[in-house]
């Protein structure tokens, strides 16, 4: 079976990563991804079973995509062949499959490993359709991106996705363990300095692995505390790409925490796409359709909340700005919650489009011409503000259509107050009807 420094054109005695020489050798040792690899496991079944059938890894960086899709090809004695989407093209794929092809006439299956598979385009995708359909080769691919949207529907219905978790804080000091077992001595490192290093790995085993190779390696008189750690090494930016899931997956992280409630669950996620580099107006924008679409006139400040936060980031900029932001997340998750108007829109838009083109009534139809008056523009139109109550109780609606309700409010903050109001409108418009 071919590896990752055998391809590069290094033998056993080259200089290998800590990464790479703790790479596990067992499916059994591979950590963190118990949920897949167990015996009740998609994996687990399917070795267990002597099966092999196509799959997508679908995971962070560092949960172990790689390594087993390296083990899958020993466990079931196949020839394990790696390319990758970024640097591979049509050519590559097709030698790949003739070599396939060769290799299965002599009775060796081929597992081909596709790292970054979600990089391929449409056609390269289809590609693979009648290799993996006639069993020329069991495709596994990597992918760190969603593969409902980035694969073809096609391949995925030829292989079955699994999702591999980031590395829990278990899973990690697992890793820190093997490393000591490894070199022989513990990590330099205190209790809290040792719970710093996991969380700079943000679920990556294999920076973890590179982070306590650099630690190790670190001439140090005692073990460092976290603020000596993290001045050692130089800690990476959070995994948050803008243009990819993560992106929607926070921002859906933050309204909803906002529209539940609950301010400090709020504030994390706001902090979160702050430290991944979102730009903050992006978030400002959001805001302001949190007020309107989750709040509304339950509290009517809500709006004017969120729009100062973005007049206010506006002005100062970042880092200030950004705590008009987090004011405002407090303000919204806090206020009571309504979605009357935003649920009277849409009940008036589909009343708008179930009756049609309806004029509306003549009384309330200005007349600026004579003719337009003759017609009856106008007639009968009474000035609210003058009338005793300050309002007239006539009807705004086309001649011919009833009386519909589309907003209606909820016992909530300033809701309240309107809901008295339509209220006392309604009970003076039945005084004026049966009068």
């Amino acid at each position: 079976m071919s590896d990752l420094f055998e391809s590069a054109g290094l033998d056993d005695g080259a200089p290998r990563p800590l990464a790479d020489r703790l790479r596990p050798k067992t499916l059994a040792e591979v950590v963190g991804q118990d949920h897949l690899i167990g015996p009740e496991g998609p994996i687990g079944r399917m070795v267990a079973a002597s099966r092999p059938h196509s799959i997508v890894l679908w995971g962070p960086p560092g949960t172990g995509k790689t390594t087993i899709s390296r083990l899958l090809s020993t466990a079931f004695n196949l020839h394990f062949e790696q390319l990758s989407a970024v640097f591979s093209g049509v050519a590559d794929l097709k030698k790949t499959f003739d070599a396939a092809r060769q290799r299965r006439r002599i009775g060796q299956g081929t597992l081909l490993f596709i790292d970054e598979i979600h990089r391929f385009n449409r056609s390269q995708q289809d590609s693979f359709l009648p290799v993996v359909e006639d069993g020329t080769v069991v495709l596994v691919g990597a992918t760190t991106e969603n593969p409902s949207f980035e694969l073809n529907g096609a391949l995925l219905s030829r292989a079955q996705v699994l999702v591999l978790h980031r590395l829990d804080d278990a899973a990690l000091e697992t890793l820190l363990r093997r490393v000591e077992a490894h070199t022989g001595e513990s990590l330099p490192l205190d209790d809290d300095a040792r719970s710093t290093l996991k969380a700079m790995a943000d679920g990556d085993g294999r920076y973890l692995l590179n982070l306590a190779e650099e630690v190790t390696a670190l001439k140090v008189v005692k073990p460092l505390d976290p603020a000596a750690l993290v001045e050692a090494v130089q800690r990476r930016a959070p995994i948050y790409d803008k243009s990819r899931e993560e992106h929607y997956n926070l921002i859906s992280a933050l309204h909803k925490s906002v529209r539940g409630s609950d301010p400090d669950a709020a504030l994390y996620w706001l902090a979160r796409m702050l430290a991944g580099g979102e730009h903050p107006l992006y978030i400002a924008r959001r805001l302001v359709r949190m007020s309107v679409e989750d709040i509304g006139l339950a509290d009517p400040q809500a709006v004017v909340q969120a729009v100062a936060a973005k007049d206010v980031f506006d002005f100062l900029g970042s880092p200030e700005g950004e705590l008009a932001l987090a004011q405002c997340v407090v303000y919204l998750a806090t206020a009571p919650k309504s979605t009357g108007v935003y649920k009277a829109l849409g009940a008036a838009r589909r009343a708008a489009s179930d009756h049609g083109s309806l004029m509306p009534p003549a009384h309330i139809l200005n007349a600026p011409t004579k003719m337009m008056k003759n017609l009856g523009y106008g007639s009968g139109y009474q000035y609210d503000p003058d009338t005793e109550d300050g309002f007239s109780g006539q009807n705004y609606f086309p001649d011919g259509m009833a009386r519909e309700q589309y907003y209606q409010p909820r016992e909530v903050g300033f809701e309240r107050e309107i809901q008295k109001r339509l209220d006392y409108w309604a009970k003076l418009r039945a005084k004026r009807a049966e009068s």
